[in-house]
């Protein structure tokens, strides 16, 4: 092929490819780009929201133990005797009334010998009326009567006042006091061999039977009072500002799932240096309690003035509550006045300041959130 020719073709090659290439682009731009898809915006998340309105609350403290009975006495015997029976039998589970006899010990020994000293009285007053009726004669008359109304079966009665010095002398040196002093005493000894109910009880524990020899301090059984309690708990020292004498106090039995109200009694003065609690006693009454039942219970304390309850699933990191501005979360920290199992009470969040009322996972400062209307009346635990 011609030299010339090969050239010329080379050339118009080239020049075609850049007309292609420039027509290309002009087209190109020449074309209306596709309309792209508007991408939807989000939905805010819906969550509940609750105005802060403060005012006094009620504390209350969890507690929780066993019952004791608040009388319980165990039965010792000061004489030697054979047991005797009585009309009611001294067993485990019988009921006794306020002064009722429980035990009675054979007295016939020490009674005899009673008499014979309030014999040997009467008859040392009868020799010496002779006397006072002629060098004491403004005491005869009350000596005289002394012993007429003296009974060797009552309880004897004190003697008759000196009228003066002289008279003291004379019936001190007739041993009548010492006569005197000594039946009284054994009067109070046999007062002994008879064991009557300090207070209205059950037995809960017998060791002795009729017929048996008892010894003096030897154990008879255990009297309880069946009707009153006291619920033994521990109480943080933490709570201890909240907790007082008088306090109301709702137990409650998982078992019998029956409620009773009680007081707090006492408060101990004494702090367990291992637990840093200190004992609360609450009395309690009813039929249906028994000693060792396990009881669980909520005291009504003292009201705190100028507060809000809020769950203690509120909380953010135990010391701060999310508070809902311009549509989006932020964290105020709060003074936390006082703890309980479920709830808190705190202070430090003004009227009307609104709170996120629920927990919400993955929260975050400047969340944005969509309030979701709530009922004022509900109760923030609602």
């Amino acid at each position: 092929m011609n030299p010339i020719v090969r050239k010329l073709s080379i050339v118009g090659a080239l020049v075609l490819l850049f007309g292609a290439a420039v027509l290309t682009q002009v087209l190109m731009r020449q074309k209306t780009p596709p309309p792209r898809k508007a991408v939807a915006a989000e939905p805010l998340r819906k969550v509940k929201v609750v105005a802060v309105r403060n005012g006094p609350v009620a504390t209350s403290l969890r507690v929780q133990g066993q019952l004791s009975a608040y009388e319980k006495i165990d039965l010792f015997t000061e004489v030697t005797g054979v047991l005797e029976a009585t009309a009611k039998p001294f067993k485990v589970g019988s009921y006794f009334k306020q002064g009722e006899t429980l035990l009675r010990i054979n007295d016939e020994e020490n009674r005899l010998s009673l008499l014979s000293q309030k014999s040997s009285l009467l008859n040392a007053i009868a020799q010496i009326l002779p006397d006072l009726k002629i060098d004491y004669p403004e005491s005869f008359a009350s000596w005289k009567s002394y012993l007429d109304t003296f009974e060797v079966n009552r309880i004897i009665a004190p003697l008759p006042e000196a009228q003066n010095e002289r008279e003291k002398l004379f019936i001190a040196g007739k041993n009548l006091h010492t006569q005197y002093y000594n039946i009284r005493s054994a009067e109070n000894r046999l007062e002994k061999y008879r064991i009557r109910a300090p207070f209205s009880g059950v037995l809960t524990a017998a060791s002795i039977h009729p017929g048996s020899l008892v010894r003096a301090g030897q154990s008879m059984g255990t009297l309880m009072n069946a009707g009153v309690y006291e619920l033994e708990a521990t109480v943080a020292l933490s709570d201890l500002q909240y907790l007082r004498v008088g306090a109301v106090v709702e137990l409650f039995s998982d078992d019998l799932q029956k409620r009773w109200r009680g007081k707090v009694a006492r408060v101990s003065d004494q702090i367990d240096p291992n637990t840093q609690t200190v004992l609360t006693f609450v009395r309690v009454t009813g039929s249906e309690l028994r000693e060792g039942m396990y009881l669980k219970g909520t005291v009504q304390n003292r009201e705190v003035e100028n507060v809000y309850e809020i769950p203690r699933e509120w909380l953010v990191n135990q010391k701060a509550v999310y508070v809902l501005r311009d549509s989006s979360l932020y964290q105020q920290e709060v003074d936390i006045v006082y703890e309980g199992d479920q709830a808190v009470i705190v202070r430090g969040l003004p009227d009307g300041t609104r709170i996120l009322g629920e927990k919400v996972l993955n929260a975050f400062d400047g969340m944005k959130v969509a309030p979701r209307p709530v009922d004022p009346a509900l109760s923030v635990r609602e």
